[in-house]
């Protein structure tokens, strides 16, 4: 049986000013436009969006289906290449795989790879993907615990237990 951990709404909000503070210290790059990676990374994009000041936009990937995110990718590598600088926003980068499949989709569409970074309230140092700004770190092969965002908690247990099993290879 997993470990469920929950996030505590005040955490999350830390973890937000937590990542609106990496953003302003950084003085060579600051994002025209926040994109929350749907739907994990659609609430924290927004929080985040408030405490920069800055617009906020969206890519669905919780349908897995590339599909649907290909166009709007489409749009956004368009951007980058006109010169906006992306911020991609995820609640946890774990295995890394929604934020490899981004950079790909992106790299296909021609996208502007110096102008797109990425940010997550949680980051995963095993992952096999990097992001720029995190909030805060874990080590998947120590901490085996399932996350529970403020946003899930409304969830039915047996939702988040479903979405625990799927991935049991993160949590044994």
């Amino acid at each position: 049986m997993p470990v469920f951990t929950p996030i505590p709404h005040e955490q999350f909000v830390a973890d937000v000013l937590a990542l609106a503070d990496a953003l302003r210290a950084d003085p060579d790059w600051r994002p025209d436009y926040l994109i929350g990676i749907g739907r994990g990374g659609l609430i924290p994009a927004v929080y985040l969006s408030h405490a920069i000041v800055g617009p906020m936009l969206s890519v669905d990937y919780s349908a897995r289906n590339e599909d649907l995110a290909a166009p709007a990718l489409a749009r956004l590598a368009e951007r980058t290449r006109e010169g906006a600088r992306l911020l991609f926003i995820d609640d946890i980068n774990d295995s890394g795989a929604t934020i490899g499949r981004l950079r790909a989709g992106l790299s296909s569409a021609g996208a502007e790879a110096a102008h797109i970074r990425f940010a997550t309230l949680l980051d995963n140092i095993t992952s096999h993907q990097r992001v720029d700004y995190a909030a805060r770190t874990i080590d998947r092969s120590v901490t085996k615990d399932w996350f529970i965002f403020p946003w899930e908690a409304v969830a039915p247990d047996a939702a988040i237990e479903a979405d625990a099993a799927e991935l049991p290879d993160r949590i044994a």
